[in-house]
C-alpha cells in the first residue's frame, strides 16, 4: 500500500462518515449524530451546513448537539 492509497482510504472513510452523519440528521437519530460527532471538530462552513440541515429537519435537539461540537 502506498501513502496515496492510505490517504484515499482515509478520505473515503471521511466522506462516508459525513454522508452517514447527514443521513442521521435527516432521520432524526440523535444518538447516532452524537456518536458520529464525538471526539471530532467541524470547520465553520461544515458546522453551519449541518445546523441548517437539522433546522430543515425540524430537530432542535440535533441542532443543539451540532452547536455544542467544537470548531476546528
Amino acid at each position: 500500500m502506498t501513502s496515496n492509497d492510505s490517504v484515499e482510504r482515509t478520505e473515503d472513510r471521511s466522506l462516508n462518515n459525513h454522508a452517514a452523519l447527514k443521513t442521521s440528521i435527516v432521520n432524526g437519530d440523535v444518538d447516532e449524530v452524537k456518536a458520529r460527532l464525538e471526539g471530532h471538530a467541524l470547520d465553520k462552513l461544515e458546522k453551519d451546513y449541518l445546523i441548517d440541515l437539522a433546522r430543515l429537519s425540524g430537530n432542535s435537539e440535533i441542532e443543539e448537539v451540532i452547536n455544542s461540537t467544537p470548531e476546528s
